[in-house]
């Protein structure tokens, strides 16, 4: 099992729109990723470990393929309109890492 994770920083100045992310780009992403995605999260972040500290990262989703292939064979069809509707809520470069999933 194989995680993808895209990160988003939290950088001053940056803008990033959590309603468009949840109700708009995760749909449309898991729409065009079918059946080879077996599952997808989506954190926002709340705090570091400091007390009153902002969070490192200000949203991330993971989504879950029984293995690389998998997610390269559904994600390569669909990724110029996937990373075309980044514009639309967040003016952020996202993170993207591919991950092997131990536990």
């Amino acid at each position: 099992m194989i995680k993808v994770s895209v990160l988003y920083e939290n950088t001053p100045g940056q803008k990033f729109d959590m309603a468009y992310y949840c109700t708009k780009h995760i749909p449309m992403v898991r729409q065009k990723l079918g059946a080879a995605c077996k599952r997808a999260e989506i954190d926002q972040g709340l705090a570091g470990v400091q007390p009153g500290s902002k969070p490192r990262f200000i949203a991330q989703a993971h989504f879950l393929f029984d293995s690389v292939e998998a997610f390269q064979q559904a994600f390569g069809p669909h990724a110029q309109a996937i990373m075309a509707d980044i514009p639309n809520y967040t003016t952020l470069q996202p993170i993207i890492q591919l991950n092997e999933v131990k536990m």
